[in-house]
């Protein structure tokens, strides 16, 4: 059995050391609903606003152990949410300038990680084309390609996505 997709999610928000929050509690309702039993995985299912962070994040650590899921490659954790969000994108449940966003975010977060810089570099070539004709981010975007070039990319990241099953198996 595997496990929701947003597992991808879930499990970066662990990696980033996020605040529990209601998406966490919606993943549990998921992964129950799903055929995932367990005692604590019950229990975050049931939380609700205001989290206590300290409970909580002690709560998930059992719903992980529990669940065997392994957050501990960083790197490969947050390429699998990347991966998750770029499906998202590409089946038109996220616009992709958000995705971008999520993205450049934590490539700043992570101090200009390499394998995330080109979505920094998209969301502000997008961001600068949205009120000048020039940017300086990605070579021969312009106004009217910017769009397929973030798709193009989006589609071959897509195409490259290797999930580790470590990280995706319960």
């Amino acid at each position: 059995m595997k496990p929701v997709k947003s597992t991808a999610e879930i499990l970066a928000f662990k990696a980033l050391n996020r605040d529990v929050d209601k998406t966490w509690v919606d993943w549990a309702v998921d992964m129950l609903m799903t055929g995932f039993d367990t005692e604590h995985l019950t229990i975050l299912a049931g939380e609700n606003e205001p989290f206590n962070q300290f409970q909580m994040h002690e709560l998930a650590e059992k719903v992980f152990a529990e669940l065997q899921l392994d957050y501990s490659d960083k790197d490969q954790i947050i390429k699998n949410y990347a991966c998750y969000l770029i499906e998202k994108s590409l089946d038109g449940e996220l616009d992709n300038f958000k995705v971008l966003d999520i993205l450049k975010d934590i490539c700043i977060e992570l101090d200009y990680e390499k394998y995330l810089y080109d979505f920094y570099s998209l969301y502000f070539a997008k961001d600068d084309l949205s009120y000048s004709e020039n940017q300086w981010y990605w070579d021969g975007a312009t106004r009217q390609n910017i769009e397929k070039i973030i798709t193009d990319y989006f589609t071959t990241w897509k195409t490259n996505c290797m999930t580790d099953e470590r990280t995706t198996t319960a």
